[in-house]
């Protein structure tokens, strides 16, 4: 695998291996409650990197590369969200912190959902930010007849990502994917985009995205029966301007639900609008941990 060219002040780098791949993460804080941030697409851990230090000051924090990102090993052809969870959830009881405030956002909610559905003694609290579910709406992201995005289409069909993306990715990420989905100029920096070009100029670096984008067409059925029972832990939906509906999907699989929304932004809301979220998150944390 390529170096790890990025870092930031009090975070560790780490490598495990589980479930038949190779995960990479970061760990920072030394006290409080566990909280595990799980990035979406066209990320990697490293679009945390200005939340990571406001909740390690009260939390012990982890970010994961998840399988196929960042520097995590690359993911197979067949990858889906359900291989996807079950890394998360071997990853936690790796970590063996206890059930931790499990936060997502963009396309690894339905990865998230899985871990918090189907192993809800992992998960403390689980947080929603920008994203949706198949089988409740998030299949309509990909109909470019009303609106959708082109890339799902793209990213799904088996071979076309590398033939159209591969050698392209500063052009995909920097022309189209950060600017058309951000409502802050200044969000992502250079090294920002030099950072995320890097990961995803590795061979097959789009074959976890590729895999997760298959799930979200493919998985309604599933998931709503997953969702059949709802979750009972307390659940935070966190909304920006491109995903107005992710609280109103989080409330049909979960029992207990708080809604935010932060004004002003687009979807990458851990760069655009980090004190804002990491207030919105410290808050629920904090209220689930004096409760329990």
């Amino acid at each position: 695998m390529n170096r790890l060219a990025a870092t930031i002040p009090g975070v560790d780098h780490h490598r495990v291996s589980l479930n038949g791949t190779e995960l990479h993460y970061v760990a920072a804080g030394t006290a409080g409650s566990p909280v595990l941030l799980v990035h979406g697409f066209p990320e990697s851990w490293w679009v945390f990197r200005k939340l990571i230090p406001l909740l390690s000051e009260q939390h012990r924090v982890f970010a994961v590369d998840l399988r196929g990102f960042g520097d995590s090993a690359t993911a197979a052809p067949e990858h889906d969200s359900a291989t996807a969870a079950k890394d998360l959830s071997d990853l936690i009881a790796c970590l063996d912190v206890g059930p931790v405030h499990l936060t997502g956002q963009d396309i690894s909610g339905p990865t998230t959902f899985r871990v918090a559905a189907g192993r809800p003694e992992l998960v403390r609290s689980y947080t929603g930010i920008e994203t949706g579910l198949p089988g409740f709406g998030a299949e309509m992201l990909a109909d470019v007849t009303r609106g959708g995005a082109w890339h799902i289409g793209v990213l799904a069909a088996p071979g076309i990502p590398e033939m159209l993306l591969a050698g392209r990715e500063r052009a995909f990420l920097a022309d189209y994917a950060i600017p058309s989905l951000t409502a802050s100029p200044d969000a992502f920096a250079d090294t920002d985009v030099d950072e995320l070009v890097r990961s995803y100029a590795r061979p097959g670096a789009f074959l976890g995205a590729a895999g997760l984008y298959r799930s979200l067409l493919s998985d309604g059925e599933e998931l709503r029966e997953l969702a059949a029972r709802k979750l009972e832990m307390p659940v935070l939906a966190v909304a920006g301007r491109s995903l107005d509906f992710t609280p109103a999907t989080l409330r049909q699989v979960a029992a207990n639900v708080t809604a935010v929304h932060i004004e002003r932004i687009g979807h990458y809301v851990a760069m655009e609008a980090p004190a804002q979220l990491a207030a919105a998150l410290r808050s629920f944390y904090a209220d689930v941990d004096g409760k329990s």
